[in-house]
């Protein structure tokens, strides 16, 4: 950004939550003309936020509605991240504000992500549809590895979730604790994970409990973006849903709810929908202004 640009506004929003103290907050500039990487990065930094969105003209052939289309990137206060759920959200309110509901289409670098903003009794909830997703298995050598920096004994996970990593536009280790006590107590090496999670190429770990056959409970760790932890996650609730689906744990088309955000006093509410004839996963929640 030349130094006699006009400052860009930087709007701040939360996401999978309609009170501006829960959910996910995320910073969200409409208009990212002019900003360079390096710009754009200390917005984000500034910010503190786990995400901050920047929109810019959308690339030649996106479709979309005229005026409805947008390239969009992510960056943490450390880092570019090829797609972010909860700010994708963020940016889908605020611009709903501006536009009104309806179809949004999004450019990331993972690819093509359409959202549909809706309003009713003055709730606004937008719904995005991931990539392609895919599963992985991970090596025992890096799941140990993993393990020793979260302090989590082998036994202390879910035999009925095999880890993984899932990737719906993110990659993200997916590791299911054996009760809700030992999601609760969350005190890892950050470095130590850190280095692991550079060397997997992973975004967050996603860290599920099982309260029923539908319902969860999530904590993402997010060493690599500077932060401690996600406070709510889109692209890992993506990366779960199609783990989930992938490995018989839930119907090839089911609704899941995925609680996150309570241990950090910013609760949140996500909802992924699995359909049977598309691979890809619905993420959906609602947003609010903060300020």
């Amino acid at each position: 950004m030349t130094t006699n640009a006009p400052r860009p506004e930087v709007l701040r929003y939360t996401a999978f939550s309609s009170a501006p103290g829960g959910g996910n907050p995320a910073g969200v500039v409409l208009d990212a003309t002019g900003l360079d990487d390096d710009a754009m990065l200390a917005i984000a930094a500034g910010l503190g936020y786990s995400e901050s969105a920047f929109l810019t003209a959308p690339p030649e052939g996106l479709g979309g509605a005229d005026g409805r289309a947008y390239t969009i990137r992510y960056f943490s206060p450390k880092a570019e991240v090829p797609f972010c759920g909860h700010a994708t959200v963020a940016t889908a309110v605020a611009l709903a504000e501006r536009l009104g509901p309806g179809e949004l289409v999004f450019a990331t670098r993972a690819g093509t992500v359409p959202v549909v903003v809706a309003e009713e009794g003055g709730a606004v909830t937008a719904t995005l549809t991931s990539v392609e997703p895919h599963v992985e298995e991970i090596a025992d050598a890096d799941l140990t590895e993993a393990l020793a920096a979260l302090g989590w004994p082998p036994a202390d996970l879910d035999p009925a979730f095999p880890p993984r990593i899932a990737f719906a536009g993110a990659r993200h280790l997916v590791l299911a604790a054996a009760t809700r006590a030992r999601l609760a107590d969350l005190s890892y090496d950050f470095a130590r994970l850190e280095a692991l999670m550079h060397r997997l190429d992973l975004t967050t770990v996603q860290l599920v409990w099982r309260e029923s056959a539908t319902v969860f409970h999530v904590r993402d760790p997010f060493p690599v973006g500077g932060v401690v932890e996600d406070p709510a996650t889109g692209a890992a609730a993506a990366a779960f849903g199609a783990y989930a689906r992938t490995l018989g744990l839930v119907p090839e088309a089911a609704v899941l709810t995925l609680h996150q955000g309570e241990d950090l006093g910013r609760p949140g509410e996500l909802t992924v929908t699995l359909h049977a004839d598309d691979p890809r996963v619905r993420v959906s929640g609602t947003g609010t202004r903060i300020g």
